[in-house]
């Protein structure tokens, strides 16, 4: 099965050894990490009574325009009931909208509004202003590092949307 990643053999799995305490630093360097890759759009939603929710929605649908409700549960791996919440504030707010499928009426399509994609924007923009700090710091090959350290920690679903969603080119 080829999933895009490096062969085991290829990466030299047999050469790196880390501690417990090496992997459990690196763990404490995720989550405070995400805080701060977080920390930016949570104020920015916080102003709106919005979530880290809200947010992901808004990210995928500006991702996939016209995405179905079905391929949005899929790749958020929430409960349908949690997903509807989240539209319903979305949609009755303005930043989304609903269509019916043409070939299957019980599809629902989702696209941004044009200020749900300047929402989008916003919070995009603060969450690539860091990544782009951090990688210019970093360098080519702790970046090309990090995603490879990124798509090996994926499950294969999820390593699948997200090569479907990077094929895209959006």
């Amino acid at each position: 099965m080829n999933d895009g990643r490096i062969p085991s053999a290829v990466r030299g799995d047999s050469l790196l050894f880390l501690t417990d305490e090496q992997l459990r630093q690196g763990s404490e360097a995720m989550f405070f990490a995400y805080r701060g890759f977080t920390a930016d759009p949570d104020r920015i939603l916080a102003d709106m009574a919005y979530g880290r929710a809200h947010h992901r929605a808004i990210h995928f649908i500006g991702r996939a325009p016209g995405t179905t409700v079905n391929n949005l549960l899929n790749i958020l791996g929430v409960t349908k009931q949690s997903l509807n919440r989240v539209l319903r504030t979305l949609i009755a707010d303005g930043l989304v909208s609903s269509t019916q499928g043409r070939a299957d009426k019980r599809e629902r399509h989702l696209h941004l509004t044009e200020e749900g994609r300047t929402l989008e924007q916003t919070l995009s923009d603060a969450q690539r202003a860091r990544l782009r700090a951090a990688f210019r710091d970093a360098g080519p090959e702790a970046v090309a590092g990090f995603r490879t350290v990124l798509e090996a920690m994926m499950d294969p679903e999820m390593h699948a949307s997200y090569t479907r969603l990077r094929d895209t080119g959006s």
